[in-house]
């Protein structure tokens, strides 16, 4: 392992981590933005119908998704950093202090992302009812870091990885 990425044994901040999160946000929004771009010129401006109601199909959904995990994923393989974390000198680890596992990282991102499920409540409570649900969800997720003495949020537990400050 290159020096620049070796750990200490401290855990990461919560507030450090949501800051890298948002660093990476922006990120995921740019690959988002290059997808459905991808996507409209692909299928000549006709991806999204909005007659009426709009309509996104679901295999332009998963499309996303898959982008999306991948590139958290293929980052925390790589040296266990997304770009978001490297500012902030923190990285996804094993709990022996190892670069995370394809399954420890499957397992992270899908559990990281599993409140996005509530938004499939969206026709029945409404968008801004759904989007406090999702606030609430992901809240409590990290909230688990502040109780934590290794500050793992619930993803790091369902995963056995944690986040560590970079030496």
């Amino acid at each position: 392992m290159p020096a620049n990425l070796a750990t200490t044994d401290l855990p990461c901040p919560l507030w450090r981590r949501l800051l890298a999160l948002i660093y990476d946000l922006l990120i995921v929004v740019a690959i988002v933005m290059v997808v459905g771009l991808l996507c409209q010129l692909a299928t000549g401006g006709q991806l999204i119908h909005t007659v009426g109601k709009t309509d996104v199909p679901v295999w332009y959904q998963l499309l996303q998704a898959l982008v999306v995990m991948a590139y958290f994923i293929s980052s925390w393989r790589r040296g266990g950093q997304t770009v978001g974390m490297r500012p902030w000198r923190i990285r996804v680890t094993r709990d022996d202090g190892g670069t995370p596992s394809l399954q420890q990282s499957l397992i992270r991102v899908l559990v990281a992302a599993a409140p996005l499920v509530l938004l499939m409540l969206e026709p029945m409570i409404g968008l801004h009812a759904a989007l406090w649900m999702l606030l609430i969800a992901w809240t409590t997720w990290f909230a688990v870091a502040l109780f934590d003495p290794r500050r793992r949020a619930l993803h790091d537990f369902a995963a056995h990885t944690e986040i560590r400050l970079l030496e």
